[in-house]
């Protein structure tokens, strides 16, 4: 027996499905502290007090008809403790209460057998949510109440749309006092669609992943991309975050000074096939960086006939003790220089490479000297190895 239950794959795989089926049944953790539960729970039952003392106050203390409906609790779950739900928004707990109560009051009128009337009310008011944008799971209860009680029309006015309206003010009150948007408007995007900057989904991509999911989702739009994207961002920290600058950068950095002669500064690039020499002063921090694109800028590559000639002629001293082209470095390096010291992440690189339009990072010390320089080649092969590891 022992031997079958270890070897038998069809037991194997029913004990798996059943692992399976037992897990989905087990609620999953909520990432939710104790003070935002406080704050979600204080507030549900701030926001039901005074709906049920204005609705009270307003039929009379001996009132005998209902003045509170029960679907009012469960909307005061969605608009206290998730408030940035598409089915905890205004036009969802009004609409969606209000018009499944009507749609249940209907249906108690037309059919005569309460659990079909109570049936069909569910449906047909699910239907009408869908279609005017106000699905909001309570209303299904406000529909199965109103059929199943044979409510008069009277009973959708009050108490179910005064609840509706008195706790969805309490909810935007509370809210904005706690620090919660509500009404949760969706945040304006920061750049065009399909141009967002160091991420590897767009807005498009994530509209392409709604459609193609096809299912509500209980989050807002905006809240859900905002979740992917600090997810994004957890990520790239949790493979790259470990990598320092003075990981990967070059520390035999060939450098110029402020008075160093074009020609020399040129053959150097060019025998050591580099495209970006830093300008130091006498104690080694930068005072600027000269790249070949400034000397090509200088021999004026915005018309390519003659730049051959015209990049020789810069490079070539004149001989004259006052000249009218530039004769050393200083005259034509970038004084402007966008460095980090070492002991920053590598992760600070990625938007300096991929927006900032630069090529060569150089890496200074805390007393601000050159200690070393990146380029975009030796962050690829830092992120490739990090990925391969």
């Amino acid at each position: 027996m022992l031997y079958f239950r270890g070897h038998c794959p069809t037991f194997q795989s029913l004990t798996l499905k059943l692992s399976t089926f037992v897990g989905a049944l087990w609620p999953q953790p909520l990432h939710v502290n104790g003070r935002e539960r406080f704050r979600a729970a204080l507030g549900a039952a701030i926001g039901i007090a005074l709906t049920a003392w204005l609705c009270l106050w307003f039929v009379g203390s001996g009132a005998t008809s209902p003045w509170l409906v029960a679907p009012i609790g469960a909307s005061a779950v969605l608009i206290f403790a998730v408030p940035s739900s598409p089915l905890a928004q205004p036009w969802a707990v009004i609409g969606g209460n209000t018009l499944s109560a009507l749609i249940g009051a209907l249906c108690a009128m037309l059919i005569p057998d309460p659990a079909w009337a109570g049936a069909a009310a569910v449906g047909v008011a699910i239907g009408v949510m869908f279609a005017l944008r106000c699905l909001h799971p309570p209303g299904g209860a406000a529909a199965l109440l109103a059929a199943m009680a044979g409510v008069d029309l009277h009973f959708v006015l009050f108490p179910v749309l005064a609840n509706c309206v008195l706790i969805v003010a309490a909810g935007m009150f509370y809210n904005a006092m706690t620090g919660r948007r509500y009404p949760h408007v969706a945040a304006a995007p920061k750049s065009a669609p399909g141009t967002e900057p160091n991420t590897r989904f767009t807005t498009a991509d994530l509209n392409a992943a709604l459609e193609h999911y096809n299912q509500v989702v209980d989050v807002n739009r905006d809240e859900l991309e905002t979740l992917l994207r600090h997810a994004e961002a957890a990520a790239f920290q949790r493979n790259f975050g470990d990598l320092r600058c003075a990981d990967i950068m070059a520390r035999d950095v060939q450098t110029a000074n402020f008075g160093t002669p074009l020609d020399q500064a040129w053959s150097v690039m060019q025998k050591r096939r580099i495209k970006a020499l830093p300008v130091v002063d006498r104690v080694g921090r930068i005072v600027g960086i000269v790249t070949v694109a400034d000397f090509m800028r200088h021999a004026g590559m915005d018309k390519p006939r003659g730049i051959h000639g015209r990049l020789r002629r810069l490079v070539t001293p004149s001989g004259r003790v006052h000249s009218e082209k530039p004769e050393v470095i200083g005259q034509i390096m970038t004084t402007h220089v966008r460095k980090l010291t070492v002991d920053r992440h590598l992760t600070e690189l990625v938007p300096l490479f991929a927006d900032g339009g630069h090529h060569h990072i150089p890496i200074v010390d805390h007393d601000d000297k050159l200690a070393g320089i990146i380029t975009q080649t030796d962050l690829v092969k830092a992120l490739y190895g990090a990925t391969h590891l």
